[in-house]
C-alpha cells in the first residue's frame, strides 16, 4: 500500500513550482499560488512520479485522461476569481488535482467524473480528510447538477466544442465560467463567461491551450 509522505524534498520543489508559476508564467493571484504550495501534486500520481511531480507538464493517469499541468491549473483557477465559500461546479474531476486547490482556496466544490474507474479512484482520495469542502459525483458533465444549482462559479477541464447551455443555465446571475473552447486549429481557446440578469452572458477569450474533449454521457453508457 502506497505511503503518502510530503517530505522536505517535496515541500521545496512545490515552492520553486511556485516561484516559476508567479515569475516566469505570470500568475499574479496570490491566494491561487498559495493553494497550490499547499496541495501535495505528488499525492495525485503514481509514485514513480514523485520527483517530477512539480514539473509544469501534464501525466498520464489513466483511461486516456491526464492531470493538467500546473500552469494551467493555475491560470483556469485565477480567470475563475474564486472567493472563500463559492459553490464551484467542476467538470472533469481527473486526478482531483484541481478540485482540491480550488478547495484549498476555500471554495465549495461539486465535481463530477464521467469515467467511472476514475470516480472510483477518487473514494481513496488521500486528501478526503482535509477537504470535506469537495463533493463527488459520477455523471455526464454536459447535464451538470441541476439539484444543487445555482453556482457561483463553473470550471470545465475539458475541450467543450461550445459553451454548454444547460451549465450556463446552472450558472448564478453575476456568475463566472472558465472553459477552454475547441477552435478549428489544433487547439483551445481559454474563455470566461460572465452570465448577465437577463440570461445572456458577456465573453472574454484568453490564451491558446491544450485539453483532451469533453465527451457526453458516462463511461457505463457510451454517449446515450
Amino acid at each position: 500500500m502506497r505511503r503518502y509522505e510530503d517530505t522536505y524534498l517535496h515541500k521545496g520543489l512545490r515552492k520553486q513550482l511556485v516561484t516559476y508559476l508567479r515569475e516566469v508564467r505570470g500568475i499574479r493571484d496570490n491566494r491561487v499560488l498559495e493553494a497550490m504550495n499547499q496541495v501535495p501534486r505528488h499525492f495525485f500520481l503514481d509514485s514513480a512520479f514523485d520527483r517530477i511531480a512539480y514539473d509544469d507538464r501534464a501525466f498520464p493517469i489513466g483511461e486516456g485522461q491526464t492531470i493538467s499541468q500546473p500552469y494551467t491549473v493555475a491560470y483556469q483557477s485565477q480567470l475563475l476569481e474564486v472567493r472563500p465559500t463559492d459553490s464551484i461546479l467542476e467538470i472533469g474531476t481527473g486526478s482531483i488535482y484541481q478540485a482540491s486547490v480550488l478547495a484549498a482556496m476555500g471554495a465549495d466544490v461539486f465535481t463530477i467524473e464521467r469515467q467511472h474507474k476514475l470516480f472510483e479512484a477518487g473514494k481513496d482520495f488521500p486528501l478526503k480528510d482535509r477537504f470535506p469542502n469537495i463533493h463527488f459525483f459520477y455523471g455526464d458533465g454536459y447535464k451538470g447538477l441541476p439539484d444543487y444549482a445555482p453556482f457561483d462559479k463553473i470550471i470545465i477541464t475539458a475541450a467543450a466544442p461550445y459553451i454548454p447551455e444547460k451549465l450556463m443555465a446552472q450558472l448564478k446571475i453575476g456568475g463566472k465560467m472558465v472553459l477552454p473552447v475547441q477552435d478549428e486549429e489544433e487547439f483551445q481557446t481559454m474563455m470566461r463567461i460572465t452570465k448577465n440578469d437577463d440570461g445572456t452572458w458577456e465573453e472574454e477569450t484568453f490564451d491558446h491551450f491544450s485539453f483532451v474533449p469533453m465527451l457526453e454521457g458516462s463511461s457505463d453508457q457510451g454517449n446515450k
